[in-house]
């Protein structure tokens, strides 16, 4: 995640910039009222990028532009501001700005022209860094890691190992940088053999002859269940993340991985599973709209609309007047995924399943790894494909509940659920299984479900 300063003295400004660029760009964004606060800041932190104010109190943009440039810092800068003479950009960039933005009076586009001058910006600086930083910035990025977490180069060399690896593994950071020929892969399996990360650029065949089960693929992000060994030599299940990192020429340079330890959570059964294929039939998730009415859901309509939308569905069952709830904070804030959530709920109540496994698709595309929403579609999925006989879509839906169970392993209606596709796959080995697990976990007091209070909420 890119990590971005804004100074400006425009506080309703600070907060919509910092809100849009944050859910939309997928960006860390603190922000700083005056160029004196920003000093301080840069004193303790850095970023990938920062956005300066033309005017400043005290001190402008172009003179803390001009301060930071003699200190020898060369964080990319972009002076994004309501002055528009064509002098004043011309200063900017002479003085070592990287790009120069008038704000104007759309501000959903203005702040879209803002990312997209962040991310060629800090492009264009990473590609002009020697890779010794490149690679420094890898491994504080992996020890921010909340999971055991490494990295490997293109010739498979362990460039980083943040300290849950250590923890994990009992290998020290600098005992394995620098290591290759599957060096890596030792305390996990006891010889050497291929990792993830080693076979993020193979097809699916190569990757489950190499003994995993893929869970799911998604935008360059691998991830699979794997048998693996203790440091005593018992067998225990092992959860791996992999992601291939490419140069700005297209050229792969090194792969991301992380790794626990899920034999507790999951039980040996586990090893059994297959993830079926994703039912291709039903319609694709519809686009997610670009972001508009930010200064709305600064106010907070969006939550209000929403709030008032699950009182009428929750409280009062008026499923059609909570639909126009809905909307409302649809329209102001288009990526508020529960709403599309709570769009869905109403229409599976009015009996238009197929408009609302639709809303439920948006929700999940908006946040897929929330465990309510992934459910809720599998659900969805799992009643489309028993009451219409309706093979892939119980296919979809066992896809769908193994996504759940990856967020969640005690989740007992998953693996409940699950018995019940396996049962009408004609599984029943399996369905068993699964019918056994959630009655386990039911029985020890331990099926843990995240779900929104809705009495608390309303």
């Amino acid at each position: 995640m890119r990590s971005v300063l804004f100074v400006d003295d425009e506080e309703l400004l600070l907060d919509v910039t910092k809100t849009f660029l944050e859910r939309v760009g997928n960006m860390k964004v603190q922000t700083a009222s005056s160029s004196k606060e920003a000093l301080q800041i840069l004193m303790t932190c850095a970023f990938d990028a920062l956005i300066l104010d033309y005017y400043l109190p005290e001190i402008n943009g172009i003179e803390l532009l001009k301060i930071l440039r003699k200190k020898g810092d060369t964080t990319p800068i972009i002076i994004f501001t309501g002055v528009g003479r064509e002098n004043a950009a011309i200063e900017a960039l002479n003085n070592g700005a990287d790009f120069f933005l008038k704000k104007g009076e759309v501000p959903s586009s203005e702040f879209r022209e803002l990312m997209r001058m962040i991310d060629l910006a800090i492009e264009r600086h990473f590609q002009e860094r020697p890779f010794g930083i490149a690679q420094k910035i890898l491994c504080d990025t992996i020890s921010f890691f909340p999971d055991a977490a490494y990295a490997v180069n293109s010739a498979g060399i362990v460039i980083a190992w943040n300290k849950e690896m250590t923890t994990l593994t009992g290998i020290e950071q600098k005992d394995i940088l620098g290591k290759g020929d599957g060096s890596h892969s030792l305390p996990f399996f006891g010889v050497k053999t291929p990792m993830l990360t080693d076979l993020v650029l193979e097809t699916d065949e190569t990757i489950t002859k190499n003994r995993y089960t893929i869970i799911d693929k998604v935008q360059g992000t691998i991830l699979a269940w794997v048998k693996g060994l203790t440091r005593e030599g018992k067998d225990r299940i092992l959860w791996m993340k992999a992601m291939a990192l490419h140069d700005t020429s297209g050229a792969f340079v090194a792969a991301i991985g992380s790794v626990k330890d899920i034999t507790d959570d999951l039980g040996q059964e586990q090893l059994l599973r297959k993830v079926l294929p994703v039912w291709e039939d039903m319609p694709p998730p519809s686009s997610v709209p670009a972001r508009s009415g930010m200064f709305d859901k600064l106010l907070g309509k969006a939550k209000t609309s929403h709030k008032e939308g699950l009182r009428l569905y929750f409280r009062e069952k008026k499923y059609a007047e909570a639909i126009s709830f809905f909307d409302r904070a649809i329209e102001s804030d288009p990526a508020m995924a529960y709403a599309w959530n709570d769009r869905g709920l109403c229409l599976r109540e009015l009996g238009k399943d197929e408009e609302a496994l639709r809303n439920f698709d948006t929700a999940v595309e908006l946040m897929p790894a929330e465990e309510e929403l992934q459910f809720t579609r599998a659900e969805m999925l799992r009643n489309i494909g028993i009451m219409r006989g309706q093979k892939n879509a119980i296919e979809a839906a066992v896809n769908g509940f193994n996504k759940v169970l990856a967020i969640n392993p005690y989740h007992a209606e998953a693996w409940n659920s699950l018995g019940i596709c396996m049962k009408e796959l004609g599984k029943s080995e399996l369905s068993r299984q699964y019918y056994d697990r959630s009655s386990d976990l039911i029985r020890f007091g331990t099926p843990r479900k995240k779900m929104r209070n809705f009495d608390d909420i309303v």
